[in-house]
């Protein structure tokens, strides 16, 4: 059975990565965009409790970094919940700028507006839904909650101590895996496929990882302890919460213990809970939801839960790679001296704003790649102990980097260099990233550099089971948040973008014949100085 759910999963990721060449279906999909959901799931019924709004002055990127002057580990309290949730998925802003972005004419009307976030989404969907199940002890009343994006409050859905069921769910011994209450991120699949139709699933889980990515940044920032779990049974979660599997269903668990928690004596047990649901409908503003047969299908293959032996996922990390290394500058630490919550405001796609001269350097480029991959090492029930090993590698295709020559390159984090992976292409890098891109928002030659994050899909099939494909796809989000960060506190571009043909990308970068795949690309660049930006503060 698990075979099979495999097959189905690699089927869908081989379309993926053809979808330039060949079409996924449905054919000629039109996006009902007046018929479009809501971008805030709510349950107008239910009891709103207020968060603290306040955004806290938080350490830079430099001292995440290095590990220097962090806070002091503590536990959870309501405020620094409040600033994780607000600062990652809350509403930060309004933004308007003039871009090649095909919708910018829409945007300067009050509903088309772009409402930022700290957090990067595929199309700025944001289809990740967080709900937290509170147990006794915790500053609010033992319960589940949903937060509610657009106004910062939690919505609650169901009172009494549930932590139990969670618990069950999870079934493992692991002491990382208990917390007095839980954080669950789910993904609701129509909140993205209205726009994608049957590649939604493929955004969604790089989605979930931007946003654990951002969390990963958070915690120490805060000083408290974060891990997220992805490898647990989601069915009788999505039951706790009242949720169509097939719709919504919770892709991450997040234990959280609080700094001032009503201890239970050491030989009290906490059971499952009594099978009880969230007692409140959700909002929903689309008169006429559609679901996707190749989304359902691949969906409910990766659903299968993982539980990899800890000294078998090496076998599914990008193997090293032979090559003369080409040094980078060390990395311009001091370019990351910007607090983390002044970063994660300020943190925008470039959409078509990329300009030069002035070129992107070396340093610069090297800065953000180092950044980038050490989101790669991160607490979480599929690593192991300090976080390793990576599932994913960087890449870069160098186009107008002062300081490199223009070819396509690996990185190699441990010597802090650059592999080569193959020579300027015969017309040009800027003529030939042009020609593989198949949307219209950027020109390639106004770009630095396009990086790029390839994984091993087979492989980590193989090692996890068709929950693979999520696990793997989280860390790219991550990967892809992280550089998000060091290019705003560069002062940089930044976009990520899914619209290369893949099957060309890889021949460029030497890997036909292996197992390893680009899945997701990141344009680096310089803004003008002057631009018609707008961003009213929230």
């Amino acid at each position: 059975m698990q075979q099979d759910a495999r097959q189905v999963v690699r089927e869908y990721t081989e379309a993926v990565f053809r979808r330039a060449r060949t079409p996924m279906e449905p054919l000629n999909y039109e996006v009902d965009w007046a018929d479009q959901p809501s971008r805030h799931k709510s349950y107008p019924d239910a009891s709103r409790l207020p968060l603290p709004a306040e955004l806290p002055e938080l350490p830079t990127l430099r001292d995440l970094h290095t590990g220097a002057d962090l806070p002091p580990t503590t536990g959870w309290s309501l405020t620094r919940l409040a600033a994780l949730l607000r600062l990652s998925y809350g509403v930060l802003d309004r933004r308007m700028t003039v871009n090649w972005n095909q919708d910018v004419a829409k945007r300067a009307h009050f509903e088309h507006a772009v409402w930022g976030r700290g957090t990067a989404s595929g199309g700025g969907m944001y289809p990740v839904e967080l709900y937290l199940v509170v147990g006794a002890g915790g500053p609010l009343l033992p319960g589940v909650y949903h937060y509610h994006t657009g106004t910062h409050v939690l919505e609650r859905l169901l009172l009494g101590d549930v932590t139990g069921t969670v618990r069950a769910a999870l079934g493992t011994d692991d002491p990382g895996a208990a917390g007095d209450s839980y954080l669950l991120a789910g993904i609701r699949f129509w909140k993205n496929s209205f726009k994608y139709n049957s590649f939604c699933y493929h955004v969604v889980t790089q989605d979930l990882g931007a946003l654990l990515g951002s969390w990963d940044l958070l915690a120490p920032a805060l000083g408290v302890p974060l891990r997220r779990l992805l490898c647990f049974d989601p069915a009788p979660l999505d039951r706790l919460l009242d949720l169509d599997s097939d719709a919504e269903s919770v892709f991450a668990v997040v234990p959280l213990n609080w700094a001032e928690t009503a201890a239970r004596p050491a030989d009290e047990p906490v059971a499952a809970a009594a099978p009880v649901r969230a007692r409140y409908d959700a909002f929903e503003r689309s008169r006429r939801v559609r679901d996707f047969p190749g989304v359902t299908a691949v969906h409910r293959a990766a659903a299968a839960p993982a539980a990899p032996a800890p000294d078998t996922v090496g076998a599914a990390a990008p193997p090293d790679l032979p090559g003369e290394p080409v040094a980078l500058p060390a990395p311009q630490l001091d370019r990351l001296a910007r607090p983390l919550s002044t970063v994660l405001t300020n943190r925008s796609s470039s959409f078509g704003r990329f300009r030069r001269p002035p070129e992107l350097t070396a340093a610069e480029l090297g800065t953000t790649l180092a950044f980038a991959a050490a989101g790669r090492r991160y607490p979480a029930d599929v690593k192991q102990s300090g976080g390793g090993p990576e599932l994913t590698r960087l890449w870069v295709f160098a186009n107008h980097v002062d300081g490199l020559p223009s070819g396509s390159y690996a990185y190699c984090e441990r010597r802090h260099a650059l592999l080569p992976a193959g020579a300027e292409p015969d017309d040009g890098m800027s003529a030939f990233l042009q020609q593989q891109y198949f949307l219209t928002n950027y020109t390639m030659g106004q770009v630095g550099a396009v990086l790029a994050i390839s994984g091993r899909p087979d492989a980590v099939l193989d090692v996890f089971g068709p929950r693979g494909y999520r696990i793997l796809n989280a860390e790219v989000g991550t990967v892809a948040q992280r550089a998000y960060c060091a290019a705003t506190a560069q002062r940089l571009g930044c976009g990520a973008v899914l619209g290369f043909d893949n099957v060309a990308m890889n021949t460029a970068l030497g890997l036909d014949g292996t197992d390893e795949r680009t899945v997701l690309f990141l344009l680096l660049g310089r803004h003008p100085d002057g631009t018609a930006d707008l961003a009213y503060r929230l």
